[in-house]
C-alpha cells in the first residue's frame, strides 16, 4: 500500500490521526447504510416479485376477456366502443426518503365517482365478454401503478447500495490501510529523528566537557 506524500512533522501525523478517526467513523456509517438499505431492498424485492406475478395473472385474465369479446363482436363494433373513453385517471407523483433515497410515490385518483364512467359505452350493442375486459382491465390497473411505483423504487435503491458499496469497500482496502501507513512511515521517521538528535546532542555535549575540562560524558557511563 503505497503511503501519501505528505512531510513526516508531528503536525501532519495529528492531522493523519484526526483524519483516520474520521475516516473509520464513516466507514462504520456507510457500511451501517449499506447493510439497511439491502435489508429494505430484498423486502421491496420480494413485495415487488410477489405483485409482479399477480399483475401478471390479472393481465391475462384481462387479455382473455378481450379476446373473447373480439370473437363476438366485429373489430369495427370493438373500435367504436372504446373510442371515447369517460373515466380518467390522475396520478400524483411524490418522493419518500429513504436512507438518502428519493424513492417515487404514486398516488392514484379518478376523475368521476361514479363506477359506471368505466364503460365507454352503452350496453345495448356490446357484449358481456367487454365489460367483463374493462372490469378486470380496471381492477388491474391500481396494481400496475403500484408495480411501477415498486420497480423505480428498486432501481434507485439498487443504485444507491452500489455507490455505498463502493465507497465502503474504497475506504476499507484503500484509504484507512493508506492513512495507517503513513501515520506508521512518519512515527518511524520522527522516531529515527528523535535518536539522531539525541545522538547530536551527546556528542556536542561530549566535545564541550572535553573543550573545557578535557574529559567526556563517556567516562561516567
Amino acid at each position: 500500500m503505497a503511503i501519501m506524500n505528505v512531510n513526516p512533522t508531528r503536525m501532519q501525523l495529528s492531522k493523519l490521526k484526526k483524519q483516520l478517526v474520521t475516516a473509520v467513523r464513516g466507514h462504520k456509517m456507510l457500511k451501517d447504510k449499506r447493510d439497511e438499505l439491502m435489508r429494505q431492498f430484498l423486502d421491496l424485492v420480494k413485495e415487488t416479485r410477489e405483485l409482479r406475478d399477480k399483475v401478471e395473472r390479472e393481465l391475462n385474465e384481462c387479455n382473455s376477456h378481450f379476446v373473447n369479446a373480439s370473437a363476438v363482436m366485429s373489430k369495427q363494433a370493438l373500435d367504436a366502443s372504446l373510442m371515447s373513453p369517460k373515466q380518467q385517471i390522475n396520478i400524483e407523483i411524490s418522493a419518500k426518503n429513504v436512507m438518502s433515497v428519493e424513492i417515487p410515490q404514486f398516488d392514484t385518483s379518478n376523475r368521476t365517482n361514479d363506477e359506471g364512467d368505466i364503460f365507454p359505452y352503452g350496453f345495448a350493442f356490446t357484449s358481456f365478454e367487454l365489460d367483463d375486459a374493462i372490469m378486470s382491465l380496471n381492477d388491474v390497473l391500481p396494481d400496475m401503478i403500484k408495480l411501477a411505483q415498486y420497480e423505480k423504487s428498486c432501481e434507485l435503491m439498487s443504485a444507491e447500495i452500489e455507490k455505498t458499496r463502493r465507497r465502503v469497500n474504497s475506504l476499507e482496502h484503500v484509504m484507512i490501510p493508506r492513512y495507517q501507513e503513513t501515520i506508521k512511515y512518519i512515527s518511524m521517521k520522527l522516531e529515527e529523528n528523535d535518536r539522531s538528535s539525541r545522538t547530536r546532542l551527546m556528542k556536542v555535549k561530549d566535545m564541550l566537557l572535553d573543550k573545557a575540562h578535557h574529559y567526556s560524558s563517556k567516562e561516567y557511563y
